[in-house]
């Protein structure tokens, strides 16, 4: 399984899987990740062939740090989130994949809850434009604005950048609405996987549909901050994303690459994490497993 970071009409085949790991707070920690993944750190650009699954890692935003002199990586930023230091790498280093951060944005309390979403649509359209990005969800924020001004965003942003965004998925869109995304877009995603576990857990039975039926229409299927190492060997999805190389610091854990996955090692009890070393070694052994998955998934 391969997991990308890219834009939805760059891949046509729906057993190349990418992964990305997102910022910690929108996505659950994974444990244990399959050997058919690939994880990218979320950003990926547009273009490349890829083999596997492309597993993007995101949060990078705050952690400049962890970097290191790398081949591309996949990484997958959100909109709301996105620093200076971010752009030459966005231009020219990472493959990368971009979230709207619209929930963020919606739930920042300096906006007091008066949002203009065409302003703010044609502000992420510029950003996109400026940096040359290919592979960018749509605002979907179908529970505050209703589908109907979803999609009037998504055709505005569309116009604006002259390019295809990745619409998501939601289950109040319901099945008719997913054969219709999948016949429109080479690239889709499914929302909603870590806020609601129950959700989660029901909407998990018709993987093999929404994969089975992309793939019929020749359409490439993202699953948001879905990590989980058995089901991801269950359901071979395009990419996914994940921000567990930061959860490390959180509960107090090394992840360790073996060479064909990945597993997490707790520290002796009485003992305390450098948290900076913590996470550069976590983001290292991340992008070890990142590139095995790249080849071998």
């Amino acid at each position: 399984m391969k997991v990308y970071l890219a834009g939805p009409h760059a891949y046509k085949n729906i057993f190349d899987m990418k992964v990305y790991l997102a910022t910690p707070h929108t996505y659950d920690v994974g444990k244990l990740y399959s050997d058919n993944m690939k994880i990218y750190l979320a950003e990926a650009q547009h273009g490349e062939t890829q083999k596997a699954m492309d597993v993007y890692l995101a949060g990078l935003s705050s952690r400049p740090f962890v970097l290191k002199e790398q081949d591309k990586i996949c990484v997958l930023e959100s909109f709301y989130y996105i620093k200076d230091w971010m752009i030459p790498y966005i231009q020219n280093e990472w493959n990368f994949l971009l979230d709207s951060g619209a929930f963020t944005f919606m739930n920042d309390k300096k906006n007091n809850g008066n949002i203009n979403w065409n302003e703010y649509t044609e502000k992420y359209a510029d950003f996109i434009n400026k940096n040359n990005i290919d592979l960018f969800f749509e605002l979907d924020i179908d529970s505050i604005i209703g589908i109907k001004n979803v999609e009037k965003l998504r055709t505005k942003l569309e116009k604006l950048t002259n390019k295809q965004c990745i619409p998501v998925w939601h289950k109040t869109r319901g099945k008719k609405y997913w054969e219709k995304m999948i016949k429109e877009y080479d690239y889709v995603a499914i929302g909603g996987l870590v806020s609601n576990v129950k959700y989660k857990n029901k909407i998990e039975k018709y993987f093999p549909y929404f994969i089975k039926t992309a793939k019929e229409n020749n359409c490439k299927v993202h699953a948001l901050g879905y990590t989980s190492v058995k089901s991801l060997k269950k359901y071979p999805f395009y990419s996914v994303d994940s921000t567990s190389w930061i959860q490390g610091n959180r509960g107090g854990f090394l992840y360790k690459f073996t060479g064909n996955n990945i597993i997490q090692i707790n520290k002796p009890q009485n003992t305390r994490l450098k948290a900076k070393k913590t996470a550069i070694h976590n983001f290292n052994e991340w992008v070890k497993f990142q590139k095995y998955a790249e080849k071998n998934m």
